[in-house]
């Protein structure tokens, strides 16, 4: 199987359409996007660049990563660490659950479906090394798209802890890209702050 295949087309385009229905939108360039789907987009263009080799497998979890995350908030579970850990853990299987309905209707068969869903579930990511991969990617999003907003948002100390938290997620590979990264001074200046 390779990404010429009609139903990996079919596949992605019917991620970018449940995304698309985002009814967050942001603006990027002068033009404004589904949240969702410019998130996917944004992964999808991360793995090309660190894998362009990647299975269609993980080019699929790369895409579905947040499939139509806005219909499962935050607010839908308790405040605090704990309530944050079993959001984080649910919208892991939320998002295999979703990729897998899309999958199956375009024709994929169970091991790609199983595969895929077992990378959105995060399984296994520091003996798996596409897992790793996407790890990575997810990092490197972050950090090149949400992170200077995020900053904004919290104190110094909060956010020291979480690029350590970013960068333990990350390979030794993803870490040497993310240094390569074009960040605004600030930014650069925090990240170099928190790493040993």
């Amino acid at each position: 199987m390779s990404s010429n295949d009609d139903r990996f087309k079919r596949a992605i385009a019917a991620i970018d359409d449940a995304n698309r229905e985002d009814p967050n939108r942001e603006t990027f360039e002068g033009t404004e996007y589904a949240k969702e789907l410019l998130y996917s987009e944004r992964m999808s263009h991360w793995l090309d660049r660190v894998e362009p080799g990647a299975s269609d497998a993980l080019k699929l979890a790369a895409r579905a990563q947040h499939i139509r995350r806005w219909t499962s908030p935050r607010s839908d579970y308790p405040q605090g660490k704990r309530g944050y850990y079993q959001w984080r853990t649910s919208l892991y299987q939320f998002h295999a659950d979703e990729a897998e309905k899309i999958l199956v209707e375009v024709g994929f068969g169970a091991e790609t479906i199983d595969r895929v869903k077992s990378l959105l579930r995060k399984e296994q990511i520091k003996q798996d090394p596409e897992m790793q991969l996407l790890e990575d990617v997810i990092c490197l999003v972050f950090l090149e798209s949400y992170f200077s907003d995020f900053a904004r948002q919290h104190d110094e100390q909060k956010m020291i802890t979480i690029i350590r938290k970013t960068w333990r997620k990350m390979s030794e590979r993803g870490h040497e890209v993310a240094l390569q990264l074009d960040l605004n001074e600030d930014d650069r200046a925090l990240i170099e702050k928190a790493l040993p």
